[in-house]
């Protein structure tokens, strides 16, 4: 339909609504692709960071100190949890901001 067409007050309702739509985008900010690739690539930097810092230094001590356990399992594990608590921080982060 057309706007001429249209009963009184529809269109101005209409223009309303987008503009409403346009107004709570800029609010909430930029939420576009590139911003949740990006949130996306930290989160797995945030993960994958402690991850291997705990496998380096399990290896490091499985070399240097003989023992009936694998620390770099035990780490790996460690870096693994930490990451993702690391990881949890940032998106609720981003969440809130």
């Amino acid at each position: 339909m057309k706007p001429s067409q249209q009963p009184p007050g529809e269109f101005e309702q209409q223009v309303k609504q987008k503009c409403d739509r346009k107004l709570q985008a800029r609010r909430e900010g930029n939420h576009s692709i590139w911003a949740g690739l990006g949130l996306f690539g930290m989160v797995g930097w945030s993960v994958m960071i402690p991850t291997l810092l705990g496998i380096a230094l399990g290896i490091w001590i499985d070399q240097r100190f003989k023992s009936p356990y694998s620390w770099t399992l035990m780490l790996l594990f460690v870096g693994v949890v930490l990451g993702c608590f690391n990881a949890w921080y940032w998106i609720q982060r981003e969440q809130h901001h």
